[in-house]
């Protein structure tokens, strides 16, 4: 299927979720977080075993956020705007920027490209959401610090090196890596890859402040978006029992 910023197909056991504005180097808007978000939640419903978040064309995986349609880019972050126990991989080609570097950096694997290369430069534009704060937890602390403080551009090699992704390939073979592990996984029980990556996420890796709130954010959310709150409201104009169905 197809939606406005984002394309979505399943290869097999593996669903894949593209972002979709190659000509604006796949900056993340309003639109595409709140569709990553929709499409993530539809997968960890689904009977797919894995997903693959990727990006259409080689440019760019993500410029990072639109200044021009600013999203709320906790959407569209993983373990954050939306929850699965199912493995993600992430499909790197060309520039991850900014917020981009977190959806990538929160997937369970990442691929990139000969031409891949980690920018976070939040610290020249003088605006940070802090999930980039989580960094440390996952690769080095010094080479957390010298992406985050320093700006400094990170080639494929060395996003390989410090670990922030597990393997670099040729230029345009990253979707097809991703996917050729996603099917590898999906042949293994699912009962022990979900439960090794809920320890992980509960009891190994720490959430960042920013993360915490995203987390707290996103639950209220779905409270205020449920079916038993609009039952609440209906009742209390009614004058009259609510009859919540806890959804």
């Amino acid at each position: 299927m197809s939606e406005s910023h984002i394309k979505v197909w399943d290869d097999g056991p593996v669903r894949i979720v593209a972002l979709n504005r190659p000509d604006k180097g796949n900056a993340i808007t309003r639109l595409m977080a709140e569709e990553i978000q929709g499409a993530m939640q539809a997968f960890a419903a689904s009977e797919q075993r894995v997903a693959v978040l990727t990006a259409m064309g080689t440019r760019a995986f993500s410029f990072g956020a639109d200044v021009g349609e600013p999203p709320e880019l906790w959407r569209a972050v993983p373990n954050v705007g939306w929850q699965t126990d199912k493995p993600l991989i992430c499909a790197i080609e060309g520039w991850c920027i900014g917020g981009a570097m977190v959806l990538a950096m929160m997937a369970d694997l990442a691929v990139i490209g000969a031409k891949g290369k980690f920018y976070y430069p939040e610290a020249k534009l003088g605006l940070t959401g802090g999930m980039i704060a989580a960094l440390p937890s996952r690769i080095p602390h010094k080479f957390a610090m010298e992406l985050m403080l320093l700006c400094r551009v990170f080639d494929a090699e060395k996003c390989e090196r410090v670990g922030l992704v597990n393997e670099v390939v040729p230029e345009g073979e990253a979707l097809a890596r991703a996917v050729e592990w996603g099917k590898e996984i999906a042949g293994f029980a699912p009962l022990v890859t979900h439960a090794i990556k809920r320890m992980v996420l509960d009891d190994i890796l720490p959430r960042g402040p920013s993360e915490q709130w995203a987390l707290q954010l996103q639950r209220l959310s779905g409270i205020r978006d449920s079916e038993d709150f609009k039952e609440g409201v209906a009742a209390f104009r009614d004058k009259r029992p609510p009859q919540f169905r806890g959804g």
